[in-house]
């Protein structure tokens, strides 16, 4: 990859921090002028620390500037800026062209919720838009009475029927996945999260959200160290849940070491099956839940999955599809 791409988009899954109300507009236009005129320092000064662990330093920072005028050249039209929020940032956009290229570039800059700046990219368009999979289920309602697989208030990172709500939406396996980890004080993690044991979400109990067999377990695979991935194993530590209706539940990127069950055994909805863990493809510690219409992560279609009885931003639930941003819990509790 070369290196005017500077893809530093170390919250790909989740940042430390959820987005604070800002002029996200304002301060990305500003700091992409201040990107263009090689004011270094300004734009050093904007960064996170994770942001400046990655770069490295200053005169690196330099060099990827200098490395886009060889080979982009000036900014020669501004297509279109716009500003999104999510859990994990606020987020500038701004589509443009460059002198020495006929293709669309995205600039883009994320600010944590204390305005720092937690990811920076300029990368070209692609050619061709992401689109949700297409799904036959979408009109699906699920048949298990399924419980949150938790017993304390985790948030969605990820979840949600479109590509802005939920990344996963982009394939048919994990078509109505959800992504979920524990925040407190607009953190997922105390300290400056390079441990594991930083994050809050990293060894909770990770329950059985309905009766079932289980049909799968694998719990050999390591927690990554924070911010890494595990590119040959997408999901980790994992349990998979018959259902006996032709639904099965799936619950990845648990805790190496961490499951009570074994393939074969029954559960009832409550028991433990593990802890959450940072297993697989995963940045950071965080449950992946699916639920699918068989017992294989690899072959099985995603089906949506219609949790019972929780309260959602403090509102009870009675039957729904928890979404991004959303902080979840048992009504119970």
């Amino acid at each position: 990859m070369k290196r005017y791409l500077l893809l530093i988009l170390l919250s790909a899954l989740l940042h430390a921090t959820t987005a604070h109300a800002l002029d996200a507009r304002k301060a990305g236009a500003d700091l992409t002028a201040a990107f263009y005129a090689k004011r270094i320092d300004t734009v050093w000064d904007s960064f996170d620390d994770t942001m400046r662990r990655a770069i490295k330093s200053r005169d690196d920072l330099a060099s990827f500037r200098d490395q886009l005028d060889t080979q982009l050249g000036g900014e020669k039209a501004v297509i279109e800026e716009s500003v999104s929020a999510d859990p994990l940032a606020s987020v500038y956009k701004r589509r443009v062209r460059f002198e020495k290229s006929p293709d669309v570039y995205v600039v883009s800059w994320s600010f944590a919720h204390d305005g720092k700046v937690s990811s920076f990219s300029i990368l070209p368009e692609p050619k061709v838009q992401k689109q949700a999979a297409p799904s036959k289920h979408l009109d699906y309602r699920t048949r298990t009475a399924l419980q949150l697989p938790f017993d304390e208030e985790f948030m969605v990172f990820w979840g949600g029927r479109t590509l802005e709500q939920n990344y996963h939406a982009e394939f048919a396996g994990q078509r109505f996945a959800a992504d979920l980890a524990v925040v407190r004080g607009n953190a997922t993690h105390a300290g400056d999260g390079l441990r594991n044991e930083d994050y809050y979400c990293f060894g909770k109990p990770i329950l059985a959200p309905a009766a079932g067999e289980v049909v799968e377990v694998v719990d050999y695979v390591a927690d990554n160290p924070p911010g890494r991935l595990n590119a040959g194993d997408l999901t980790g530590n994992r349990v998979i849940i018959d259902h006996g209706n032709g639904e099965f539940s799936m619950l990845a990127h648990l805790r190496k070491g961490s499951l009570r069950v074994k393939r074969g055994d029954r559960v009832d909805a409550g028991d433990r099956l593990g802890e959450c863990g940072n297993s697989g493809h995963s940045s950071e510690a965080h449950l992946h839940y699916q639920l699918q219409d068989g017992p294989k992560f690899n072959g099985s279609t995603a089906l949506p999955a219609q949790f019972t009885d929780y309260l959602a931003d403090g509102t009870r639930v009675t039957r729904g599809e928890p979404t991004k941003g959303q902080r979840i819990r048992p009504s119970s509790q």
